[in-house]
């Protein structure tokens, strides 16, 4: 107990980090304050009965951090501004505008972020309308004058635009980065929530099924802590030296090859998109032409969390999202021209375009490896809730990839912090 706690110890008598972690720890407070201020006009008793009943409903709260079910200011969650980083990143590759503005290094990404805080809000004002239709054809919004309309528009949209600040503040003073632990603190605060629901609607008959839900959960997250970490090392040979007339022996590194190299964005992208078709679906079944109707109802039944068509489309989502996110975060020939530029070369591969063309080889297959474990991980739960009979605990999968994954980024962040200050400290002396 001594060992895990001593680098949270060692943390707090570092002034810097010390600071980093209570400003990270006084956000996520706000964030939850937030979570539980409603939107008026709105019958919240039906409002929760509504989610408690609806699988997709449910899914969509467990990511928002339980702020729909209470239909509170940042009810959107962060889901715009990631819908506007997927936009700007697909744009990203097919403007030659966007393309150079994010190859101007770190003032080119801070004109792309700009441009992404910018589409987040007309994103948000058409969710926000989305949402207001669905619960008004529920019966839940019983206030339906302009005024309170527009309240509710702007309110959700400011709260999404606040939340999406709070997680910049993170990124800049806190540990972490912002938006993944705000997804993070949503989804662990819900946890008391669905355990609960679990255990009201299990029999003695069901623990055996809740014994092997635990057993996969572990499973998730050994699978999960072993991706993230594992490396393919390329060796790379530096070149023989000459310094003051005398030869040096090149040295031997190694390009360490990460087998996801996306980490946690694939998931969050993935079912930010999957949830859509449901969504659509709810809001097409209401209406009263026949065409829009038929259309919404194939869509619910398709797109609910249990469907076989649902889980095929998240896990081709997971997996194209990693290879997608990889080759944007990933360029083997820009990685070829830096190994060249300093005399290196990896042994039995010639410089520059061979070089390139090796590593997107080596690149290709082991995040193919990671992508279909990624994407497997994720409908694992729904599977085995089909095949076990308990619903509540459908979103585990999921639930996990983000919470480890996130736990592993800002504990890596966290060691590295602590490694520079002692750095820095051995350095004046």
């Amino acid at each position: 107990m001594h060992e895990l706690l001593s680098p949270i110890i060692k943390a707090f008598k570092i002034a810097e980090l010390r600071r980093k972690i209570l400003i990270t720890s006084a956000i996520v407070i706000i964030f939850r304050i937030a979570a539980h201020i409603p939107v008026s006009g709105v019958d919240l008793a039906l409002l929760q009965q509504l989610f408690a009943s609806n699988q997709f409903l449910g899914l969509l709260d467990i990511f928002s951090g339980g702020t729909l079910a209470n239909f509170s200011v940042i009810s959107l969650g962060l889901n715009p501004y990631i819908n506007a980083s997927i936009i700007l990143q697909l744009l990203t590759m097919i403007v030659p505008s966007l393309e150079a503005l994010s190859k101007e290094g770190e003032m080119g990404r801070q004109m792309i972020n700009q441009y992404t805080r910018y589409l987040t809000v007309p994103l948000a004002i058409v969710q926000s309308i989305g949402m207001f239709i669905l619960l008004k054809n529920q019966g839940i919004i019983t206030q339906i004058s302009p005024i309170q309309i527009a309240s509710i528009i702007v309110g959700m949209t400011a709260g999404t635009i606040f939340l999406m600040w709070l997680g910049e503040l993170i990124t800049e003073y806190g540990i972490g980065q912002g938006i993944s632990l705000l997804i993070f603190a949503g989804i662990v605060s819900r946890v008391p929530v669905v355990i609960t629901q679990t255990v009201s609607v299990v029999d003695q008959t069901q623990i055996l099924n809740i014994l092997i839900f635990l057993g996969l959960a572990i499973l998730v997250i050994a699978g999960i802590v072993f991706i993230n970490e594992g490396r393919r090392q390329i060796t790379v040979q530096y070149a023989r030296r000459f310094v003051a007339g005398k030869g040096q022996t090149g040295a031997q590194t190694y390009l360490p090859l990460r087998v996801n190299q996306a980490g946690v964005i694939p998931i969050i992208f993935a079912v930010s998109l999957v949830l859509i078709p449901s969504f659509a679906g709810s809001y097409l079944a209401q209406l009263n032409q026949p065409q829009l109707n038929f259309l919404g109802r194939i869509l619910s039944a398709n797109f609910n969390p249990g469907s076989l068509v649902y889980n095929l489309v998240y896990f081709g989502l997971v997996v194209g999202f990693t290879f997608f996110y990889t080759a944007v975060i990933f360029n083997p020939s820009k990685v070829s021209d830096e190994i060249k530029k300093y005399g290196g070369f990896i042994p039995g591969i010639r410089p520059g375009i061979q070089t390139a063309g090796f590593l997107n080889y080596i690149m290709v297959r082991i995040t193919l490896t990671g992508a279909i474990f990624l994407g497997a991980i994720a409908i694992l739960p729904s599977i085995a809730s089909q095949i076990t009979g308990i619903k509540t605990l459908i979103l585990g999968g999921t639930g996990l990839l983000i919470v480890v994954s996130v736990i592993l980024d800002t504990a890596k962040q966290f060691e590295s912090k602590l490694i520079e200050r002692s750095y820095e400290v051995f350095a004046r002396r």
